[in-house]
């Protein structure tokens, strides 16, 4: 089967290696020069199943004001009038009671779990290297509140067999000895020893020119400019170099998503977070984490990868805006130094944002479309690193006529009713 998969993120590449491997003609379509340099490029660099959790919860209303108001706040919102922006918001707060905690973070644990494994499958076959670490993550309290309330994600991963063990300070310190000078700052941990670490854009251009390798064909430099379609069908792409056909059409276009299914009548919430990161050269290896750290005060990641540390989180709401504010990096930089403060070059910094393609109810829109031949993996939010071999894997299984090894069911984009 010839099929055209729109996007080459980390998502968009990983499900064309799957498909290229299982025997079909795939064509990759991007606007930029080479893959993964838009929300892919520089994350925080998390593989992390055992945190896949919905930001909608119980009590989130009440603690995004507590947040807005932080001197470094993991919450940034630009009042817009744009109807998409407080319609996503909207959805988000009906999404914030523990009954739909629950349902939303089993779904995205059965595809984080999945993609763990793929991952690690994937690695094993190919050998692909892309600075990564497996030492687990680390979730930091700085309070009790936070510490007490850890008992509701532990419920779904004794559910998910997920393992984790909650800390003391002396237990955490056997597994992040850099953290013994800041110890006092911290009242427990959660950690998860099945998560990850790695490189996203580098595992990402790897796994293109394995995909290639396998016959998949990647064309940089195509801006798509509309999707056709019967009402039944997608019909053609049309792009700056000509319609482009296929016998199946993927779309993995991130945040930009709804922009080309709206037209055809499939309206997902999927809306654009601004996310920020910094990256540092390591300048003492012995005073630097050694996998993943996420206070869960800034909602901020540290992770380690290879002589470079990846500092990465926040949540501002400002649309499509790309423009870097020096007030998110000085966030990024106040919780590497409290936490590490010897550890990295600052002098030596590069920062760096993308947008994150986030649902209301934190869970991806994967699988089956209304149109006959059209299948969607988008909405991914923080996690498309972390979900992103297993997304490949079903979908490539889905669009080969194989029972895919997860099940489908709330994660296509008819729990939207569209």
């Amino acid at each position: 089967m010839t099929i055209l998969v729109l996007g080459s993120g980390v998502i968009g590449t990983t499900i064309a290696y799957y498909l290229a491997k299982a025997g079909h003609d795939v064509t990759v379509v991007d606007r930029q020069g080479a893959p993964a340099l838009e929300t892919s490029f520089a994350n925080a660099g998390e593989v992390s199943p055992g945190y896949a959790s919905p930001w909608a919860g119980p009590g989130v209303p009440v603690k995004a004001i507590k947040w807005i108001l932080m001197n470094h706040s993991p919450l940034i919102i630009k009042p817009m009038m744009e109807a998409s922006m407080w319609r996503w918001g909207f959805a988000m707060l009906r999404n914030c009671t523990e009954a739909r905690y629950r349902v939303n973070k089993a779904r995205m644990v059965r595809v984080a779990e999945y993609s763990r494994d793929c991952l690690k499958a994937l690695r094993a076959e190919t050998g692909i290297a892309y600075d990564d670490r497996a030492q687990g993550t680390l979730q930091l309290f700085r309070t009790h509140k936070q510490l007490d309330g850890v008992h509701k994600d532990t419920e779904i991963l004794d559910q998910y067999g997920v393992p984790y063990q909650v800390l003391d300070t002396a237990g955490y310190l056997q597994y992040e000895p850099a953290l013994a000078g800041v110890k006092d700052k911290f009242v427990g941990a959660l950690r998860l020893p099945g998560d990850e670490t790695g490189d996203c854009f580098l595992f990402t251009q790897r796994l293109a020119k394995m995909a290639e390798a396998l016959g998949a064909k990647f064309r940089f430099g195509v801006e798509i400019t509309g999707i056709a379609s019967d009402g039944k069908r997608v019909t053609g792409v049309d792009t700056n170099s000509g319609r482009l056909t296929a016998d199946h059409v993927v779309l993995a276009l991130g945040s930009y998503s709804p922009k080309w299914l709206k037209p055809l009548g499939i309206d997902i919430p999927v809306y654009p977070v601004k996310g920020f990161s910094i990256t540092v050269p390591i300048k003492d290896a012995g005073a630097a984490p050694e996998s993943t750290i996420m206070d869960e005060t800034h909602k901020v990641a540290v992770t380690r990868l290879g002589d470079r540390i990846r500092v990465g989180g926040m949540a501002q709401l400002s649309g499509y805006d790309l423009q870097l504010n020096d007030a998110r990096r000085k966030t990024l930089e106040f919780v590497l130094t409290d936490l590490f403060p010897d550890a990295g070059d600052l002098a030596r910094t590069t920062f760096w944002t993308g947008l994150r393609p986030m649902t209301p109810d934190g869970t991806p829109v994967m699988g089956a479309t209304r149109l006959e031949n059209l299948t969607l993996a988008t909405g991914h939010g923080t996690l498309g690193w972390t979900m992103a071999a297993g997304t490949g894997r079903a979908i490539a299984d889905l669009l080969s006529g194989k029972k895919p090894e997860i099940d489908f069911d709330g994660l296509t984009a008819a729990r939207y009713g569209t």
